[in-house]
């Protein structure tokens, strides 16, 4: 896409807050206008780049030291990236955002516990609660949400939708991103 910039979008927020729907439908708008972004989802990478690390905080900061990595390599080389990860300490969040500066992009995709409970089509918000699963964030591991991210998306307020039009905005009034052809004509 002409006129693209590499940055990197960070979603957090807790498991089934609505990051990956989100990502998914910002990235068919970006690839409508010819980007070459690539994904960093938290489940994928965990798969992969991380396979074998367990959900200790060490190994959680490890995670995504590791996102923010490739996420740094490859904006720096001018390729937009959209990570999705919970990354729920607000101090390796910090460090993301220090290793790439202005190309680092904060997006808090807000839900409660509750909502995130109820959404949950895979059960592990039962688990939790009923103490099989140790170490959930937000049931008993903690979760610290942005204090000044660029962009919030309250998925309790607005459709996965309205939350990629609003990071589309955002991207196009930073010029990170070129304003669609719509909105140029």
């Amino acid at each position: 896409m002409a006129g693209e910039k590499g940055f990197t979008l960070w979603f957090t927020g807790l498991s089934g807050a609505g990051k990956t729907t989100i990502s998914r439908l910002l990235e068919g708008h970006l690839r409508e206008r010819g980007s070459k972004l690539e994904i960093l989802d938290g489940d994928v990478v965990r798969e992969n780049l991380s396979k074998g690390l367990g959900f200790s905080k060490e190994d959680r900061d490890t995670n995504i030291r590791r996102i923010a990595f490739v996420a740094d390599l490859l904006s720096r080389n001018g390729v937009p990236v959209i990570a999705a990860a919970i990354s729920p300490y607000a101090e390796i969040r910090s460090e993301a955002r220090e290793l790439m500066g202005d190309r680092f992009v904060e997006v808090y995709v807000k839900a409660s516990v509750n909502t995130c409970a109820e959404r949950d089509v895979k059960g592990l918000y039962k688990k939790a609660f009923a103490g099989e699963i140790k170490e959930f964030t937000g049931v008993s591991d903690p979760y610290e949400a942005p204090e000044n991210p660029e962009v919030v998306c309250d998925t309790e307020d607005e459709t996965p939708e309205e939350s990629a039009e609003k990071l589309l905005a955002y991207l196009e009034q930073r010029e990170l991103v070129p304003a669609s052809v719509a909105a140029t004509v």
